[in-house]
């Protein structure tokens, strides 16, 4: 039986130690992850956005988390869903990374 909780967790994790190169915080805490769906056969789909459609790492950051997550060797198949809606703005962002960057 698969335990979805202790996998979401793994993957949150994992998130945490993927950065958007212009704004020194994680992905996770900048708000950009908007979904994490596993199921029952240990797939993850993440659905994600990235701060701008003209980031400069629009081609490469939806690939380094679906490389990294796929890492997790209890996931089997790993899918990136990459939206604009809603877009991105920074009250997306958890407390702690407002904090950091000086928003609060």
């Amino acid at each position: 039986m698969v335990n979805i909780g202790y996998l979401e967790q793994k993957i949150i994790s994992v998130l945490e130690t993927v950065y958007d190169p212009e704004i020194p915080v994680n992905i996770y805490e900048l708000g950009m992850i908007y979904n994490i769906k596993i199921d029952e056969n240990s797939n993850a789909v993440i659905t994600m956005t990235l701060t701008s459609p003209s980031c400069p790492v629009a081609e490469s950051l939806p690939g380094e988390v679906r490389q990294k997550v796929k890492s997790i060797e209890e996931l089997n198949e790993v899918n990136i869903n990459l939206v604009w809606e809603p877009p991105w703005n920074k009250d997306m962002m958890s407390e702690e990374a407002k904090l950091n960057l000086g928003f609060l």
